[in-house]
């Protein structure tokens, strides 16, 4: 690999690490929900399941992509998921906001521990499906190396992928409650990484319009220094956006008290 390779890869593994750990946060957060009403010996557990079904299901649904990752259907469904994600999460959160919220009924009785496991395992598998579509979305364009294949993919942008995931679930693991408290902190993160989950669709979507088998745009246009550029500035401008306009909530209540006296 050359130097500017090296660069590309480097930087696409940055932004992975950075996205996972939003995107983890917001997963962790999930699975604490689900569990909280179990007891706390059960709830350790139902917990150690679904990091361990986390594990599982995200390299599996590497490997799977990785061997159709070529077929353009399959991109095109990527890319209208991760679309459609994006924009469901931040209508949502913006739109609905606190209406969607449903008043917790007293008498009804908390789920059992395995319905829990299974409610948690199916949420692994959601979480796994978008941060791997994602992943991949965003490593697709990379240039080839000289490793070998894995599936349909290059063994370096497996590699990059691979790498994403793992640290994703590291981040779950152990650096979640710090990323929670960030997004607490500042809640427009969490919009702006839904935000980029859409324009990495975006990514996916011209890829997919410049597969061979289409041509509604060219090959060239979609490996191009000016569109990778465009996308690069554009993601970096909304995480700019989500931490700028977000205001601390310390800052908020410090304002609202002074305001108050």
């Amino acid at each position: 690999m050359d130097v500017s390779m090296l660069l590309e890869y480097g930087w696409v593994l940055l932004v992975l690490v950075v996205l996972e750990g939003l995107l983890a946060a917001d997963n962790a957060l999930v699975l604490a929900i689900m569990v909280k009403d179990l007891p706390e010996e059960k709830r350790k557990k139902a917990l150690f399941y679904g990091l361990a079904g986390a594990f599982i299901f995200r390299f599996a649904s590497l490997f799977i992509i990785s061997f159709l990752v070529d077929v353009w259907q399959v991109q095109a469904i990527g890319a209208v998921y991760l679309l459609f994600m994006s924009i469901n999460h931040i209508f949502r959160k913006l739109v609905k906001g606190k209406a969607e919220e449903k008043p917790k009924d007293a008498n009804k009785k908390p789920a059992g521990f395995w319905t829990t496991v299974i409610k948690v395992e199916v949420a692994d598998i959601a979480f796994a499906v978008d941060s791997i579509l994602a992943a991949v979305a965003m490593a697709v364009m990379l240039p080839d190396t000289p490793l070998p294949a894995i599936g349909g993919l290059d063994g370096g942008k497996f590699l990059v992928i691979f790498a994403g995931g793992f640290i994703g679930l590291i981040i779950m693991r152990f650096a979640a409650n710090m990323f929670v408290k960030l997004l607490e902190q500042r809640p427009g993160l969490e919009i702006a990484a839904f935000a980029i989950v859409g324009w990495v669709g975006v990514k996916l979507a011209v890829y997919t319009l410049s597969h061979p088998s289409l041509g509604v745009l060219s090959e060239e246009f979609s490996h191009s220094t000016a569109w990778k550029g465009t996308f690069y500035v554009v993601l970096v401008g909304i995480a700019a956006a989500g931490w700028f306009l977000s205001k601390d909530k310390d800052e908020s209540s410090t304002t609202e008290n002074s305001r108050i006296s």
